[in-house]
């Protein structure tokens, strides 16, 4: 039995909020007035659980009292299997759902999370991220938190996937580098349920995020602890990605796909242009075995007859940067940069080559000429003309 087929990028990020169902739309627009009053009302409530988790040290009183005030606020954190928790573990693995992941997991255990992609600033320490300079030296800072001897020790959660999905459909391929700290990791379940709206939008910041939080009555996040993993003897990080993301998937009765944040950050930029969909997206049957140049000359062609105005040699060498793996997504792809500005080019008159194709395809004789410009249709015998015959 052939095991089911990897679910596309639509389908693991949701695009809408509001829910299509006509039932459920009506439900939300008569909740909308007690969801407000909510949201201001879990605004300044929140404002008084950001001060007591900031005065308070970080320990089991903390959590308890904290894990109290988010519940009022609708934020409820659940966690099973809870005795597989192994303390000596220094590395947490988790799948990646929501932006406040790691404040639920905070509640349930102490744990630290790396902001990736993002400086130092008020705005990192205030979401509860821990504060790294950059990724170029990320893995060795992290082997040395990890290596610390303080006590108690703190261990690290971090999101291989590196991007939020749905939670429904898939994972996203986990990064090597969280594999890389330490030979044994500890995998976590995360499922996040919420009524009314969609858990997570793929482009909605984490503001937004938090503010439907507060409006809907609740959301419920379910941990489940699995046991810890260890290395294989010989297995680079690479594989023992692979074997934690299937051992994830599978407790979370998903597929584990192949896809990337750069897959998603694709998937998004389509959405933004959903006009250019129809004509870069269509299936041309492949030619036998095209040579890379024939093949890149296609494409550049395609891309041509969408944006007129585009030199030929830019796109083609924006197509270059691709050569060796060039696909129909690489035409949607190109299409996308040259409309928001990420290749810089100057622009081709267009009239200039609209006036010349007239002559481009001149009549070869006197009777196709005036037939061309005044409209009669002429006979013509071997030596002279004859009259015309019709209009």
């Amino acid at each position: 039995m052939e095991p089911p087929p990897s679910p596309g990028p639509e389908r693991l990020f949701d695009s809408h909020r509001l829910p299509g169902d006509g039932f459920l739309l009506l439900a939300l627009l008569l909740y909308a007035p007690v969801g407000f009053c909510l949201l201001v009302l879990r605004v300044f409530l929140g404002i008084h659980v950001f001060l007591v988790s900031c005065a308070l040290p970080d320990s089991v009183l903390r959590r308890f009292v904290v894990r109290t005030m988010c519940a009022v606020l609708g934020l409820v954190a659940r966690q099973e299997d809870s005795g597989l928790r192994d303390h000596r573990v220094r590395v947490l693995i988790s799948n990646h759902v929501t932006p406040f992941d790691h404040n639920i997991v905070n509640l349930l255990t102490s744990c630290s999370t790396p902001l990736l992609n993002s400086p130092p600033s008020f705005v990192c320490w205030s979401r509860g991220f821990m504060e790294m300079d950059g990724r170029g030296e990320l893995v060795e800072s992290l082997k040395r938190f990890c290596a610390s001897t303080r006590l108690p020790p703190t261990p690290l959660l971090l999101f291989p996937e590196e991007e939020a999905t749905n939670g429904r459909e898939g994972l996203l391929r986990f990064s090597s580098w969280p594999f890389s700290i330490q030979d044994v990791v500890q995998p976590l379940t995360l499922r996040v349920q919420r009524p009314l709206v969609s858990v997570t939008v793929s482009d909605a910041s984490w503001v937004s995020e938090l503010l439907w939080s507060l409006f809907v009555p609740f959301t419920v996040y379910q941990v489940r602890w699995l046991r810890p993993v260890h290395r294989q003897l010989g297995e680079g990080s690479e594989e023992f990605s692979l074997r934690v993301q299937q051992l994830v998937a599978k407790e979370l009765g998903q597929t584990g796909t192949q896809l990337t944040p750069a897959d998603k950050a694709e998937h998004m930029k389509r959405q933004r242009h959903p006009r250019l969909r129809p004509q870069s997206a269509q299936s041309f049957p492949p030619s036998p075995g095209p040579s890379p140049d024939v093949q890149l000359a296609t494409l550049a062609q395609r891309v041509k007859e969408v944006l007129p105005h585009v030199p030929l040699g830019v796109i083609q060498r924006d197509l270059g940067m691709r050569k060796g793996r060039l696909t129909t997504g690489c035409v949607d792809l190109t299409i996308t940069n040259l409309l928001e500005g990420a290749v810089t080019f100057m622009p081709e008159d267009i009239s200039e080559r609209t006036q010349a194709l007239p002559t481009a395809s001149t009549p070869k004789t006197l009777a196709q000429c005036l037939s061309c410009k005044v409209g009669i249709r002429c006979v013509f015998n071997d030596d002279d003309f004859a009259s015309p015959l019709t209009l």
